[in-house]
């Protein structure tokens, strides 16, 4: 490979929540490793990878420039979010106004919301659901209605009479997509997204899809950009998006909307400026650029090569090394959601002990309760192989015993 993927950075002391917050933040971070054993950080959705070498390079020659003066979003912004949707997502007849800058996708998932609905209305999410919407929704004074995935033949499916049902029972007017699914790692086919979106077309349902993961496929599948499957969702979807996922960017901020619709847009704007507190970054704005680059697209793909090979080798452990213990192979994202339910039962353990288990041995690995699985845990695979292998040696050897 042309980048280095087996290096795995020391982050202790350089500002990375994934090492520094274990043992300090009770009820949310792994405890800290007992001694003699290091810490394999496996919670946090970020990477133990350096960013790509364009990033690096945009920032660094911005910096060059000594002056960080009020600003506007460039050119050069918008023509790479335009390239990279158009080349990669498929996008048609995007332009500069169909965008719109977001501090974070989860900021932008508020404002949607608040554009779209009213807070005595459900909002309609599948569950197991990201612990940022759960949250998000909650500190937003919304409530979320959950519908359920299903365990089918070895991966997760949504409901959709299920889903139907709610919204009709509920009277829903927005519903949250997220694809890449996270935590279950489902990449929705276009034929699952067209099924649901007549759903929402039906009764009306505006629509935020959170796409946020949908540079990281695995396996070689394709992305389908929600605004795609019909002119309905096109006209009525807030779709999310942001290179921090995909290059490691969390720490610098910045995310962006896609709205066709042009009150739709509007109607968001308004809401994501009352907080006055949305306004980009200038090293966000080049890091973006540097990321949405040649050399960052030919960086990504090996990545979602290593990151492709990570989840086939922990799946497979999972099916011969630890017992009672299913997780469906993720087709996106780095995140593996593992049931222990099995597991649980037959050895007499509750979910905190494997958890306490893990986290003692430097297995940090994410108690998946908050994410509304109730006997799961959320495992972070970006990391280089060796690491994944021996923190699921750990786990073989210490955990699921």
């Amino acid at each position: 490979m042309k980048y280095d993927f087996e290096t795995c950075p020391d982050r202790r002391g350089r500002d990375a929540l994934a090492v520094d917050a274990l043992g300090k933040l009770k009820g949310f971070s792994p405890n800290a490793p007992q001694p003699g054993f290091d810490a394999i950080p496996m919670w946090v959705a970020d990477m133990n990878f350096k960013t790509a070498p364009s990033v690096v390079k945009a920032v660094a020659e911005r910096l060059e420039h000594p002056l960080f003066g009020y600003f506007m979003p460039s050119d050069e912004y918008y023509d790479a979010i335009i390239s990279w949707q158009t080349a990669r997502n498929g996008a048609e007849d995007l332009r500069p106004e169909h965008i719109r800058y977001e501090n974070g996708v989860l900021g932008g998932f508020v404002s949607a919301l608040s554009a779209i609905t009213d807070k005595n209305t459900p909002v309609l999410l599948n569950s197991p659901t990201y612990i940022g919407f759960t949250h998000a929704l909650n500190d937003a004074g919304f409530k979320a209605e959950l519908s359920p995935l299903r365990r089918a033949g070895g991966r997760w499916e949504l409901d959709f009479a299920d889903i139907e049902r709610r919204i009709y029972m509920n009277g829903i007017k927005a519903a949250v997509v997220c694809s890449p699914h996270n935590p279950c790692g489902r990449v929705w086919t276009r034929e699952e997204l067209t099924r649901l979106v007549r759903i929402f077309e039906k009764y009306g349902v505006k629509i935020v899809s959170d796409e946020i993961w949908s540079d990281i496929l695995l396996g070689g599948r394709r992305h389908t950009p929600t605004q795609t499957v019909s002119e309905y969702a096109r006209e009525n979807t807030v779709a999310l998006y942001a290179p921090t996922k995909t290059f490691n960017l969390a720490g610098l901020v910045g995310s962006y909307s896609i709205i066709y619709g042009s009150e739709l847009g509007k109607a968001v704007e308004r809401e994501a400026a009352k907080s006055h507190y949305n306004s980009m970054n200038v090293l966000s704005m080049h890091a973006l650029i540097g990321a949405y680059s040649a050399e960052g697209a030919e960086w990504l793909e090996e990545l979602k090569t290593v990151l492709t090979g990570n989840a086939w080798f922990a799946c497979d452990y999972i099916n011969n090394s630890m017992r009672g213990v299913w997780a469906a192979e993720p087709e996106g994202t780095y995140m593996l959601f593992a049931d222990c339910g099995e597991y649980l039962k037959t050895a007499g353990v509750t979910l905190d002990e494997v958890l306490r288990r893990a986290w003692a041995v430097g297995a940090a690995v994410q108690d998946g309760r908050p994410f509304h699985g109730e006997s799961s845990v959320r495992i972070n695979l970006a990391s280089p192989a060796k690491k994944v292998e021996e923190a699921f040696e750990r786990l073989s050897k210490y955990v699921f015993v």
